[in-house]
């Protein structure tokens, strides 16, 4: 009998203590360091007690911080995972052989460049795209797979005319991308209307666009068709 009264202050007490920690604004977690009941029991200690202003909002507070936390951890474990894919997926794809390289130089083709019109005459080679990366690869499969010299191709910057202050910084990051020591646009335009769209891409991770020109490369550009007209009608086997 003598234990089950002890028992009994010992939880009034830790009740109690439980209710003056809790006005002070501490949270669940906090007062389970200090008071040793389980969380369930705690719960029902305090889902009638009252906070005033101060503790509600540094209750608020706590919780945001949490929140923080969680949204940081959360973020860090996605950056790992994809490390690790992009790891593991680049691993894959090992070395471009010649023909890989024609392939895939193609069907970049295939995907932004020009194309010959049943009503045009010619048409040269001409690619165009925001994308650095993409713009330096089919650059690459000009002068490794046609072969082209590097005299035969132009360069053109397109940009918003909202852009012109950051031409210097924009050469900068193309020169530095595509790999070319001396890049030198044969010409530069600015787009003059106002896009209706918001665009994501417009402050000062605008860099425009980049559209390579291959002088009298007609013949050059229905070969690359017909690279395009052989991936399209290839059989495809699964080795």
């Amino acid at each position: 009998m003598g234990v089950i009264i002890g028992t009994m202050i010992l939880e009034s007490k830790f009740k109690e203590r439980a209710v003056i920690l809790r006005k002070q604004g501490k949270t669940y977690s906090e007062i389970l360091k200090i008071v040793p009941v389980a969380k369930s029991t705690l719960s029902l200690w305090l889902r009638s007690v009252a906070l005033a202003r101060p503790q509600k909002q540094r209750l608020t507070e706590k919780k945001r911080e949490a929140q923080k936390r969680g949204g940081l951890a959360r973020y860090k474990t996605r950056l790992s995972t994809t490390h690790d894919i992009l790891t593991l997926a680049k691993g894959e794809v090992g070395l471009l052989t010649p023909r890989e390289l024609l392939l895939v130089g193609s069907a970049l083709y295939w995907a932004e460049g020009s194309k010959q019109r049943k009503s045009a005459r010619s048409v040269g080679i001409v690619f165009g795209n925001t994308d650095a990366v993409m713009v330096r690869f089919f650059y690459r499969f000009l002068i490794e797979t046609l072969p082209i010299i590097s005299a035969d191709i132009s360069l053109t910057l397109y940009l918003h005319e909202s852009q012109r202050l950051r031409l210097g910084i924009i050469e900068s990051y193309w020169r530095k991308e595509l790999g070319l020591p001396r890049l030198a646009f044969d010409g530069i335009y600015y787009k003059t209307h106002i896009p209706r769209t918001k665009r994501v891409n417009g402050g000062e991770e605008y860099f425009g666009l980049v559209r390579i020109r291959v002088r009298k490369s007609t013949d050059l550009q229905r070969k690359i068709s017909g690279w395009i007209y052989g991936i399209n009608n290839a059989n495809w086997r699964i080795v």
